[in-house]
């Protein structure tokens, strides 16, 4: 410090001090602050040294001594059942009326009268319309007084046949007038019978201006007006009827259910449920109407493999409709004390059918099973399962042998409640 003060000065460093204090051109020596500044920095980056080390070093021997349990998968599971199962065929069926009449003028002449609304329920005799009468009344007016007036000549004739027979018998007269006179009567017999014969012709004639309902149905659309003449060829008739009370069904089944079919109908008529054609089975989807099965087709068609049936309904509510489509489903058997599960807890592969059985510690076992009978609301587990056995009916599609669960919520159901606090509590001494 004194050689820096004497430089500052002017004054000429000595050379008994040495040659660094002469010669020294630099910057002053460090101070303290600044060795502790550098020894801070350097506990810094030995800090983050070693906690980078520990990081990426450390943690994988850690992990490998204590592994990560696998991750849960949700599925929703249902419990194997043991009932009673209805076993029913399904097919597609076209919804006919029992009957079904198209009314057309049986006689020609101008429409007088239209006595029918459209849509209308009308029953058998119940008068449609009216044709104008007059032309064939007159027709059996003039058929009635031929048949007098034969009937006249035909009295007549009988008086000559006895005439001539008291003649012939004394000789007063030949034989052949005797029998031209009886032939005489016998051909006005004849001709009476067919002024009779005439009559009853133009009296069919004349009901027949008078239309009347030959079936108990409903009118569909007026085609005709009143005001029209109609004739007995006209391709268009007045109206449709339809029978809807009862009604049938006609559909189609697989040859392969032909046995099955013909048990059932040996053993009685057999119940039929008719449903909307895009609904399904479940129960929240009630039938459209029930009814029996009264007709199996005598023969299978070839040229598709199935056979026709044919079902009677008493459509009282008028679910059913002619022409519609609906789904049918006959009911052939029932499987009684079955092992039932839902339809979408089987699941399929190269090995045949197997379902996921929920164990007791939250992991699920593949289980190869035979289904007897399935539908769109229950499949019979043959083999495999017992009941009371808890089967994921979601959430397969993601799941292996083995694999840990977690058992969701179905949509809709409500959360398990808490468990209530303890009622009890301890009462201070002396309490009563």
């Amino acid at each position: 410090m004194t050689v820096f003060r004497a430089r500052s000065r002017g004054v000429a460093p000595d050379p008994t001090k040495g040659f660094a204090l002469g010669t020294h051109q630099g910057p002053a020596a460090p101070g303290p602050r600044y060795g502790r500044g550098l020894a801070a920095i350097i506990c810094i980056i030995i800090a983050v040294g070693g906690g980078y080390w520990w990081l990426h070093r450390g943690a994988p021997a850690d992990a490998a001594s204590h592994p990560a349990l696998p991750e849960s998968i949700p599925v929703l599971v249902a419990a194997a059942e043991r009932r009673d199962v209805p076993i029913y065929l399904e097919g597609l069926g076209t919804v006919q009326a029992s009957a079904t009449v198209t009314v057309k003028p049986m006689v020609d002449g101008p429409l007088i009268e239209v006595r029918f609304r459209e849509g209308q329920d009308v029953h058998a005799g119940d008068v449609l319309a009216r044709i104008d009468p007059r032309a064939y009344q007159a027709s059996l007016d003039q058929a009635v007084a031929k048949k007098k007036q034969d009937e006249a000549t035909l009295a007549n004739a009988r008086l000559d046949v006895a005439r001539y027979a008291k003649l012939a018998a004394t000789a007063y007269t030949s034989a052949q007038q005797y029998d031209t006179a009886r032939s005489t009567v016998a051909q006005l017999e004849a001709q009476v019978q067919s002024d009779q014969a005439q009559i009853d012709s133009a009296r069919t004639q004349l009901s027949y201006t008078t239309i009347a309902s030959p079936i108990d149905g409903r009118v569909g659309f007026r085609q005709v007006d009143a005001g029209n003449i109609v004739h007995a060829g006209d391709t268009v008739g007045l109206a449709v009827l339809t029978t809807l009370r009862p009604i049938q069904v006609q559909f189609t089944l697989p040859q392969q259910n032909l046995p099955a079919v013909a048990a059932a109908m040996a053993e009685g008529a057999p119940e039929v449920l008719a449903l909307p054609q895009d609904a399904d089975a479940a129960p929240q989807n009630p039938a459209l109407d029930r009814g029996t099965l009264t007709v199996l087709d005598n023969q299978v068609d070839p040229a598709t493999g199935t056979i026709r049936l044919r079902a009677r309904f008493p459509n009282d509510r008028l679910t059913l409709w002619p022409g519609a489509f609906v789904t049918i489903r006959l009911l052939v058997a029932t499987s009684h004390d079955a092992t039932v599960v839902p339809p979408v807890a089987v699941q399929r592969g190269p090995q045949g059918t197997y379902l996921y059985v929920l164990n007791a510690d939250q992991t699920v076992a593949r289980r190869a099973v035979k289904i007897g009978h399935e539908d769109q609301s229950a499949a019979i587990v043959t083999a495999g399962l017992q009941p009371g056995e808890r089967v994921v009916v979601d959430g397969a599609s993601r799941l292996t042998d083995g694999a840990r669960v977690a058992i969701a919520q179905p949509p809709g159901a409500q959360p398990a409640a808490p468990p209530l606090p303890e009622t009890a509590s301890r009462r201070a001494p002396g309490a009563t």
